[in-house]
């Protein structure tokens, strides 16, 4: 009875798992092309007012005035910084390898909760789990460690762990205050946040005058805006307001592989034994942290 009930909130579970994963591919293709703030702010600064709209037609109400600070915060903290480090950095990363090291982001979920709340501890699990994936992660550069230390990728790998904290803050804020509207309504409201914050950081930057849409960069733009953004975001809030958090957050895990086997499909990114063997050991650390975090909330 409760399987049939949330029907709808497994199955938008499976759409951010499949979705998510290949947005990965759609980002590498436009940033190939687009400047990486205005193609990331026009797909949030549009999917936000036309979910709205939808919303609105649907007769859904607008949040209280005093509820739009926490959706800013929120929105600008998940989407607009996070989504846009993540852009700039596949500008110098495979799209398989930034799905890869951004799938440690429940670890920083679960050390930003621990540093500001001091709620748990980090027991055994949890330590392990952060031992795997840091191997992980070094086991990816075994035969090259100097290309950790190279510009381009340093870069990228900075901009990575700077999106992973910062999703993790927006995550402990957003459970921190109470938002009284729709969760697919204060979903519109953060995209559109998060798009304008990006949207003024590229027109600051001078941007506008480089953006020009080809056929390819066109193609990952509105997927990007009408799959990922509106139907994969709005799934996501869905899912996690139906389902148990520690259940819709093992996206993390299908994601990856996900993006890895499109990235050396349409794109010839290279998987060998090394990639796969860190794959293999990042998830089992994220799932190891995601079962000790589960065990000390329990307690």
């Amino acid at each position: 009875m409760m399987i049939e009930k949330n029907t709808k909130a497994y199955l938008a579970w499976a759409a951010v798992s499949l979705i998510w994963g290949t947005t990965y591919l759609a980002i590498k293709i436009g940033v190939n092309d687009l400047p990486p703030l205005l193609f990331a702010g026009l797909r949030w600064g549009i999917a936000g007012p036309v979910f709205i709209g939808i919303l609105l037609i649907n007769k859904q109400t607008l949040p209280q005035i005093k509820d739009y600070k926490h959706l800013a915060v929120i929105g600008i903290l998940l989407l607009g910084i996070t989504n846009a480090l993540v852009v700039i950095a596949e500008i110098w990363l495979p799209s398989g390898l930034t799905a890869l090291l951004l799938s440690t982001m429940p670890l920083f979920i679960v050390l930003i909760e621990f540093i500001l709340s001091g709620a748990g501890f980090i027991n055994i699990k949890i330590i392990s789990g952060l031992f795997l994936c840091l191997l992980g992660v070094v086991i990816i550069f075994m035969d090259d460690l100097h290309a950790l230390t190279e510009g381009e990728n340093l870069s990228g790998i900075l901009l990575l762990l700077l999106a992973n904290i910062s999703w993790a803050i927006g995550s402990h804020y957003s459970k921190r205050v109470k938002v009284n509207s729709h969760p697919l309504m204060a979903a519109a409201f953060q995209m559109t946040f998060a798009g304008i914050l990006q949207i003024i950081a590229g027109v600051i930057l001078g941007e506008v005058s480089k953006f020009s849409f080809t056929h390819d960069s066109l193609i990952a733009f509105l997927y990007l805006l009408i799959i990922a953004s509106i139907l994969g975001y709005g799934s996501y809030i869905y899912a996690i307001s139906h389902l148990p958090v520690s259940f819709v957050t093992t996206y993390a895990y299908i994601n990856p592989v996900i993006a890895l086997m499109l990235g050396w499909f349409v794109l010839n990114e290279e998987i060998n034994l090394i990639i796969s063997m860190s794959a293999v050991i990042i998830l089992l650390g994220v799932w190891l942290v995601r079962i000790g975090t589960i065990n000390t909330y329990q307690k």
